[in-house]
């Protein structure tokens, strides 16, 4: 898979330096995947959901969510938002355009 925006994600994983070895170990996994629907997402990242037309995976023991468009048929995972779990459940994502 080819992940759109790696560098805005790390930049936005420093902002909470807990989870940057998280975030680089999901990078690690995301760049040799071959995804073609959720449930291959989910042999991975068992609690990985399908939220409009987002991908949501819960990081670092659901303290916060990471955001994701993901097209299976061109290998492409695009980075939205890396959210606290309180910010995520504010639902101001959901206004994305893209939602």
């Amino acid at each position: 898979m080819h992940l759109i925006s790696i560098r805005k994600l790390r930049n936005d994983a420093a902002m909470h330096p807990d989870i940057s070895q998280v975030i680089e170990a999901w990078y690690a996994v995301v760049k040799k995947a071959n995804w073609e629907n959720l449930e291959d997402v989910r042999k991975i990242y068992r609690d990985a959901e399908a939220v409009g037309n987002f991908t949501v995976f819960n990081i670092k023991g659901n303290k916060y969510r990471l955001i994701v468009g993901i097209d299976y048929i061109s290998g492409t995972i695009y980075y939205k938002y890396l959210l606290t779990h309180a910010d995520y459940d504010k639902d101001r994502w959901k206004s994305d355009a893209h939602f």
